[in-house]
């Protein structure tokens, strides 16, 4: 797979989706980042360690392995990779992980803290990267687990609705799998 850098004007995704957005802050996540970005992983993964019996602490120390392990997977498969953190007020509110490589733009992650959840940013998002994706003659892939309900009973009936996508998945959005045999899954 080739990376490529910047949009077709050679600005980077996190310029064109602020341009499109300038109510919600987008900057490269850093080690003053780390400590929220830690705290929002965990929250998203409150919900399935919810039934385990573990300690909070034992959880967290599992989340932030966890977060540290998904990190480094990141940034060793996808070189060139923007790591964005989402403000509001200068506050920040989630994360927003893209790829751009030759024909596609992929949403490696994008997460909410839990308060900010269902109030249109990350529709906004998703709709402004489709235009880029538009422009650029791109599509935009989403990685996700084929066991995930989530994905398949919150998430893309509300991109449906909220982004306009109809149910072949059409305005180049395309969801991939993690695992090949379920790479036939229509929903």
């Amino acid at each position: 797979m080739s990376v490529g850098f910047g949009t077709a004007n050679g600005e980077s995704l996190a310029v064109a989706l602020q341009r499109a957005c300038p109510d919600i802050g987008l900057h490269p996540e850093h080690d003053d980042d780390l400590e929220f970005l830690r705290g929002l992983y965990a929250s998203v993964r409150a919900p399935e360690l919810a039934p385990i019996d573990w300690s909070e602490q034992r959880k967290r120390e599992f989340t932030d392995a966890q977060f540290a392990l998904q990190g480094s997977h990141y940034r060793e498969h996808y070189p060139g990779a923007e790591f964005l953190v989402i403000e509001q007020a200068g506050v920040p509110i989630g994360r927003f992980y893209l790829c751009r490589f030759a024909h596609e733009i992929r949403v490696m992650d994008i997460a909410l803290v839990e308060a900010r959840r269902n109030a249109g940013i990350g529709t906004r998002l998703m709709r402004a990267l489709l235009d880029v994706a538009d422009a650029e003659a791109r599509s935009v892939t989403l990685h996700v687990e084929p066991d995930n309900p989530g994905i398949w009973e919150i998430v893309l009936p509300r991109l449906d609705r909220n982004v306009g996508l109809n149910s072949d998945f059409h305005h180049n959005l395309h969801l991939v799998p993690n695992s090949i045999e379920h790479m036939g899954v229509s929903r």
